[in-house]
């Protein structure tokens, strides 16, 4: 009778450590992506005779790049990008962490192998996105506070934490945007929970996707959780970064706030602003880490699988020694 081998798990370590991994490459590849978006989320439309008149204005993606490789060079574009690519890997490392530990949890006590219900995934990946958000915002605080800044007034990740801390806002002044952070976590809840139920849909019956299939699967995903939660993504780095000239410095209360200053100046449009970078970004980002998410799981699955065929073949050559002695050791693989 021929066995069946049971999948080997890999455990939360595993998954959040493929995760973060491949989060932290998909970020590095398409870092300038981040930089414009960020840049044309927080520009204020100026007006003639107005302080932020004084300020570039971009108006497209290659407008933004263009302007801000002949104001700062190349590395205009990377700037702040190793507080970014830090934060980027303990929010995933973080996230995928809990969101493997909640759904371990859930299908434990549901007594059930079936695919959770669309409120259940979204449930599952909120939980874990809020566990995520409170361990890691001070670093998309400072992360934003980079991106955002001129050349001139370009400052390292201590030094910016400490304006950030010496401003009205305090310590405090770190977790910046919470609320709108953790409302925000709808956006990986919806993304991994588009994944996770479009997976069997659109590639049935299989465990273990090809690079080509996990990129398309996860830039589906993340385009429709983009599309939904833009106006939010656009009031958050409104709260994170340096309050916009025409404020004065007085720094925005809420995301609310940030979100009627920009209807009031721009209208309901200005809170897609942004949104082609957004998504373009988010497309490539969650195509690749997806892509490289699934093969680094597989190939713990498989170095898991070699470990244990070679501790099996030890205790074997073992047994036959012990044997040869007239001993009996016990087979065992534990």
């Amino acid at each position: 009778m021929a066995v069946v081998s049971k999948p080997t798990p890999i455990g939360p370590w595993g998954k959040a450590t493929a995760g973060a991994t491949g989060a932290v490459l998909a970020n590095a590849l398409v870092y300038p992506l981040d930089i414009v978006k960020t840049r044309l989320q927080v520009q204020v439309k100026s007006k003639a005779g107005d302080a932020a008149s004084s300020e570039p204005h971009y108006t497209s993606t290659w407008d933004a790049i263009s302007k801000i490789v002949a104001a700062e060079g190349i590395t205009g574009l990377y700037a702040g990008m190793n507080g970014s690519l830090l934060g980027v890997a303990s929010t995933n490392f973080a996230y995928f962490y809990w969101y493997s530990v909640v759904r371990a949890l859930y299908f434990r006590n549901a007594k059930t192998n079936a695919q959770p219900s669309v409120l259940v995934e979204l449930s599952l990946g909120a939980i874990a996105g809020a566990v995520a958000q409170l361990c890691t915002i001070p670093v998309a605080v400072v992360t934003t506070r980079q991106q955002t800044q001129s050349k001139e007034e370009r400052k390292g990740m201590l030094d910016t934490a400490r304006e950030v801390i010496n401003s009205e806002d305090g310590v405090f002044g770190l977790w910046r945007g919470l609320k709108a952070s953790l409302v925000l976590v709808v956006n990986p809840a919806i993304t991994y929970g588009a994944y996770e139920r479009l997976k069997p849909l659109v590639f049935p019956g299989k465990t273990s996707l090809k690079p080509w299939e996990a990129f398309v699967l996860g830039a589906m995903s993340k385009s429709l959780a983009t599309i939904t939660t833009q106006p939010l993504i656009v009031a958050k780095v409104g709260l994170q970064s340096k309050p916009p000239a025409v404020r004065q410095g007085k720094p925005f209360k809420g995301f609310i706030e940030v979100m009627q200053f920009i209807i009031e100046n721009q209208g309901v449009l200005g809170l897609f602003k942004g949104i082609g970078p957004q998504i373009l970004k988010g497309l490539l980002v969650q195509g690749i880490l997806m892509m490289t998410k699934e093969r680094m799981e597989l190939m713990f699955v498989l170095f898991i699988r070699y470990l244990r065929k070679l501790r099996s073949e030890q205790l074997a050559k073992a047994a036959q020694l012990a044997a040869a002695k007239g001993q009996v050791i016990p087979l065992t693989t534990k």
